[in-house]
């Protein structure tokens, strides 16, 4: 098995597409980063002071505004309410939401990448490696070792598992140090509040609890690790289904850009929240944030997901180990 993992790992970097994934997340980052830049500058502009308390006080100001009008959809409504408790609970436990530096930033930009960004990196992998040895017409001779099948494709999975963690392991560092050259490289310790919870009523407070930074970014890199294996294994089974690697990816692709558009739209659909692509955003509820569809939350949406991941899996080894290949 070694042997096979080992295998699977060079022609893997051997194809470099994790360099050219490295590539493309750094080049995000330094985007990302000069954003942030931009946008911290033009609130210092604009309201003549750094002081945090001031600008959360101007965003509860506007927030409040923006409520005011009829225009606006009751769900938005419900979700500006739900942000206005929130920043106004940061402002009287005297807790900056958003304290500069670069572990701040890798917190966001893994927060904001969960559900697309991320995922559409892995697909990259996982969507090529059963289907690229049909376009090449190497199969055949994989398959012709005195190998089990099941072996073969172990070591596939494992080797996607290993450059799943290499990728996230690649977000992180590279939006920390790129981001450290702006903002500083403190702020491990910077207090975190989690534990807000979507009631009916409104925002419920009873069990938030006040973390450090890092462990905080600890579970967002959890989160994030587990959306990322099991939008990979969707990936990984349909390189098993379909011999296209093109094809494989478009299925995936659609998949994941309908669930960033269903995100905001699916309130009133119910069913809608069995569809993996809607439970993504597990890091929303480490947030607070109110959740796509009423009832769900941070267990329901990973119990979701690992149906999906052992179903995908499940229907990757019976089908690869029993379909006929020619």
């Amino acid at each position: 098995m070694t042997n096979l993992i080992q295998n699977e790992m060079m022609k893997l970097i051997a194809k470099k597409r994790l360099v050219v994934i490295a590539l493309i997340i750094g080049v995000l980052v330094i985007l990302f980063t000069y954003a942030q830049y931009k946008q911290v500058q033009t609130q210092r502009e604009k309201l003549g002071t750094s002081d945090w308390r001031t600008i959360v006080q101007q965003q509860i100001v506007d927030t409040t505004n923006r409520l005011s009008s009829s225009r606006i959809s009751d769900e938005w409504k419900k979700q500006l309410q739900i942000s206005l408790q929130q920043q106004q609970y940061y402002l009287d436990h005297d807790i900056n939401p958003s304290e500069p530096g670069a572990p701040t930033f890798m917190r966001i930009f893994l927060e904001n990448a969960i559900d697309l960004f991320i995922p559409l990196m892995v697909m990259v992998i996982a969507s090529d490696l059963v289907s690229s040895e049909h376009s090449l017409g190497t199969v055949k001779l994989l398959l012709t070792r005195p190998v089990k099948r099941w072996k073969i494709l172990l070591s596939k999975y494992i080797t996607l598992c290993l450059a799943v963690s290499l990728i996230i392991a690649i977000a992180a560092l590279l939006s920390y140090v790129i981001s450290g050259v702006v903002f500083g490289y403190k702020g491990w310790g910077t207090p975190i509040l989690t534990g807000f919870n979507i009631t009916d009523e409104g925002l419920n407070t009873a069990d938030v609890r006040l973390l450090s930074l890092w462990k905080f970014l600890l579970m967002d890199l959890g989160l994030v690790w587990f959306v990322a294996i099991v939008v990979g294994t969707l990936s990984f089974m349909l390189s098993v289904l379909i011999r296209s690697t093109a094809a494989g990816m478009g299925v995936m692709l659609a998949a994941l850009i309908s669930g960033a558009i269903l995100n905001n739209m699916v309130s009133s659909w119910e069913s809608a929240k069995y569809f993996f692509m809607v439970n993504l955003r597990l890091t929303d509820y480490m947030k607070g944030n109110a959740p796509p569809i009423e009832g769900m939350n941070l267990s329901f949406s990973m119990m979701v997901l690992f149906v999906w991941w052992l179903a995908a899996l499940l229907v990757s080894f019976i089908v690869f180990s029993k379909k006929d290949v020619y």
